[in-house]
């Protein structure tokens, strides 16, 4: 497994519209093309790459130095009232474990589940208690990827802020995937510098400064109702304030992994590096105050 990032990393969520195929390999020597960094290995209808593609994954992400990530499939409930459908998703989320290994990824990214009739507090207990199976046997399977439990944008799925970052506190090896358009549409802000810096704050406080200096974090714009998010969209068709989002990222030092999961991804992916690296430069070197005689 890689080591962790020492800066922030933009990429794109599955292979770049622009690629000259849909195939992950080509997606990744297009991400190396364009400028970009990463690239999240998309698994949401199955685990359905075999290992010698794997294996040519792996090699073509080491030499265009293109990391990598999985999102597992989205036919995942663990909390289903159904034994049979908290096993498939257990067994979901460790084929994508494993596949995720095998292509050189070191986060694989995935959906805990919905309430249902269950309370958040109960959903909360069975959720707990299926994850932590699915830990235990990736660690005796010596699978070393972290999994990453994300934040979700209906107000029907498991996962507030507070219900993540908790789960990653009690579960050794698990860790949270930020997604801050989620967090925008769940509850209809988090969307100023002060709102991204609370959240990056509570992050920091409950899971330690190494959670944010090892991010993995998804963004795009977001079409949203009462009920929660509809749809992405391109963020300058949104009301997400990226511009304060990046700010935010930069004032608190985070790296780690940024995928953009805009309609038109490698597009808004880019903006955003160039917007970050252009912000960072500009702290970093800011113009002199002349020397009054």
């Amino acid at each position: 497994m890689s080591p962790a990032p020492r800066k922030l990393l933009f990429g794109t969520a599955g292979v770049p519209l622009a690629s000259a195929d849909a195939s992950t390999v080509q997606g990744i020597e297009h991400i190396f093309q364009i400028g970009l960094d990463c690239q999240e290995i998309e698994f949401v209808n199955g685990v359905k790459m075999g290992l010698d593609t794997a294996r040519k994954v792996a090699l073509k992400a080491s030499a265009r130095k293109v990391r990598l990530s999985v999102h597992a499939p989205y036919f995942i409930n663990l909390n289903s009232e159904d034994r049979g459908k908290r096993l498939q998703s257990q067994e979901r989320i460790l084929a994508s474990a494993r596949m995720a290994h095998a292509c050189g990824a070191e986060n694989v990214v995935f959906h805990a589940g919905f309430y249902g009739k269950s309370s958040p507090e109960q959903a909360y207990q069975g959720i707990r208690k299926e994850l932590s199976q699915v830990v235990s046997l990736l660690r005796t399977e010596r699978v070393p990827v972290i999994l990453r439990i994300e934040t979700m944008g209906k107000r029907s799925q498991f996962g507030s802020l507070e219900e993540v970052l908790l789960l990653c506190r009690e579960i050794e090896g698990l860790q949270p995937c930020l997604d801050f358009s989620h967090l925008h549409a769940r509850e209809g802000r988090f969307n100023s510098y002060e709102d991204f810096s609370r959240v990056l704050s509570k992050v920091e406080k409950k899971l330690g400064r190494a959670a944010l200096r090892n991010a993995h974090i998804h963004i795009s714009g977001s079409h949203y109702s009462q009920a929660g998010e509809l749809k992405h969209l391109d963020l300058k068709d949104s009301d997400f304030r990226y511009d304060d989002w990046i700010e935010a990222l930069r004032d608190f030092d985070v790296q780690g992994l940024v995928i953009c999961e805009s309609p038109n991804r490698e597009i808004d992916a880019l903006m955003l590096k160039q917007l970050f690296w252009a912000q960072k430069a500009k702290m970093d070197d800011p113009v002199s105050t002349p020397v009054q005689n």
